[in-house]
């Protein structure tokens, strides 16, 4: 295997023609709603780098994570069932359907094995427990969410993918066929099956594996099945577009929302936790399940701050969260797990 496999393909020739009629494809690439640098005005890259360097301690758990390994293949029933992984990755089951969410289960978010690892007991879940998956569901590019080593084993349990605009072409230079995989925009909606509706919303975010970047986009995805409606948040800075989501499709039985690898050098592309708990309720979330942390050290914060700050704020908005152990599941209107269990 060439290492520069994991990289991937940018869209190119007609592909990238297509890409570029999108209203969101502005000059040379993707645009988010509002002007958004990567790095915040008063960031330094300099700074960063030497913290980095020096990072402390606190950024992973001081011991192996408690998990639960539930059996994918026996959730039966009618209300959502939800089976976080980890960071942003997790399983759906709801409709007679299963979904799988940015899965990354090689142990490790970026090109290269020795970088950026998972802390111990966070990645106990592999390929050969997932379920056959009807819909495979990807929000950008990045290598926390796109795992080329998950996608390659994953593809003979995989039916159709739904993505963002582009990103579909890394999944066919990976050997996916072209007819299993939906590019989508935002605001556009396709019907998945009876009672069934996928939606791309809107993020504040960016994309790209190596020097190049916006050449894919970046998405939040509603999830609408049998009377239920999920918010699937990818990564996303705070800004007016969740207002505008909630507005457009009304109250959300869970919101599904980043809440860690946050830092003032790069304030506009992830939320601070406060603002995660804001985002909820500009959802008209009625649950909130904060994903994005327990699995990767990404940021220079404690490990398990990005659930501390959320909850001290959702009390404070009377929003309720739930905080499963990796494995442990979700089911809407009947089990919201809320143990501390990170406090070891």
């Amino acid at each position: 295997m060439s290492i520069l496999k994991i990289f991937g393909s940018n869209p190119s020739g007609k592909h990238l023609e297509a890409l570029m009629q999108s209203p969101n494809y502005q000059k040379s690439g993707f645009t988010n709603i509002s002007v958004t640098p990567v790095m915040s005005e008063d960031g330094s890259f300099i700074k960063t780098t030497r913290d980095y360097i020096n990072k402390p301690k606190t950024t992973a758990p001081p011991a192996p994570l408690p998990f639960i390994k539930t059996n994918l293949h026996q959730l039966n029933g009618t209300d959502p069932v939800i089976v976080w992984f980890g960071h942003s990755s997790y399983f759906i089951r709801v409709g007679g359907k299963n979904f799988l969410i940015d899965p990354v289960f090689s142990g490790n978010a970026a090109p290269f094995s020795f970088m950026v690892k998972a802390f111990p007991g966070s990645n106990e879940y592999t390929v050969a427990d997932m379920p056959p998956i009807d819909y495979l569901i990807l929000t950008h590019d990045h290598y926390d969410h796109l795992d080329y080593h998950t996608i390659i084993q994953l593809q003979p349990k995989v039916n159709s993918v739904y993505c963002s605009l582009g990103v579909g072409a890394h999944l066919q230079f990976w050997g996916y066929p072209a007819a299993i995989i939906h590019e989508m925009d935002w605001w556009q909606t396709h019907q998945l099956d009876t009672g069934i509706q996928l939606t791309a919303a809107p993020a504040r975010h960016f994309s790209g594996r190596g020097m190049v970047r916006a050449k894919t986009l970046w998405s939040s995805f509603v999830l609408e099945a049998a009377g239920y409606r999920l918010y699937l948040g990818g990564d996303s800075g705070y800004d007016t577009h969740f207002k505008a989501i909630g507005n457009r499709f009304g109250r959300f039985d869970i919101a599904i929302l980043e809440s860690g690898q946050y830092n003032p050098s790069w304030a506009h592309i992830h939320m601070m936790p406060e603002q995660t708990v804001q985002a909820a309720a500009d959802l008209n979330a009625a649950l909130l399940l904060p994903v994005h942390w327990a699995k990767f050290t990404l940021a220079l914060h404690p490990w398990n701050e990005p659930v501390q700050r959320v909850l001290a704020h959702a009390a404070q908005l009377n929003i309720p969260v739930t905080t499963p152990k990796i494995g442990e599941p979700v089911i809407i209107n009947q089990a919201h797990p809320n143990s501390h269990w990170w406090q070891f």
